[in-house]
């Protein structure tokens, strides 16, 4: 696979509808050709104490942040024509449909691969946790659960194996 875009969502609850930040990396031609991070004021709009303990958000961070439809209209046009790539693809794809539920709007039935799947397929590891993985595939991960980095360590892991 030499195009697609590798996409990692957190959230700031136990609801998948609360995706509180995005991280996307666009692969055109087998290189990474653009990237993009936004915070999201999650809806519902509460974090609990598991999730921050996680990736560090709070609603301080995001209050004050463009809820999910406008941080989208931005996302789409990036990855138009693309399949989307995720380490774990039923938790982020279950984001981003319980996403566009919440606010109404048309799921477009995104094509997505699991590099998750992938690397249980194709390496031998201990682990197959995406900053295992990513190792695995030379991805040194410096902070993970932030958005972008782990958008950023799932395109080098579908790079060398998907």
């Amino acid at each position: 696979m030499k195009d697609f875009a590798a996409i990692d969502f957190e959230t700031a609850n136990s609801r998948r509808s609360s995706v509180c930040s995005v991280g996307l990396v666009i692969v055109r031609g087998g290189e990474v050709v653009d990237r993009f991070y936004s915070l999201i004021k999650p809806t519902p709009n509460y974090y609990s104490y598991w999730t921050t303990r996680v990736h560090g958000l709070t609603r301080q961070d995001t209050d004050d942040q463009p809820l999910f439809p406008e941080v989208w209209a931005r996302v789409a046009p990036l990855i138009k024509g693309l399949p989307l790539v995720a380490h774990n693809r039923p938790f982020d794809e279950s984001c981003l449909r319980a996403a566009f539920k919440e606010y109404g709007m048309e799921y477009p039935e995104y094509e997505f691969y699991c590099t998750l799947a992938a690397s249980r397929r194709r390496l031998n590891l201990p682990s197959y946790c995406l900053d295992v993985a990513a190792a695995a595939c030379g991805f040194d991960m410096e902070n993970h659960h932030h958005a972008l980095c782990d958008a950023e360590a799932c395109a080098a892991i579908a790079l060398k194996i998907l």
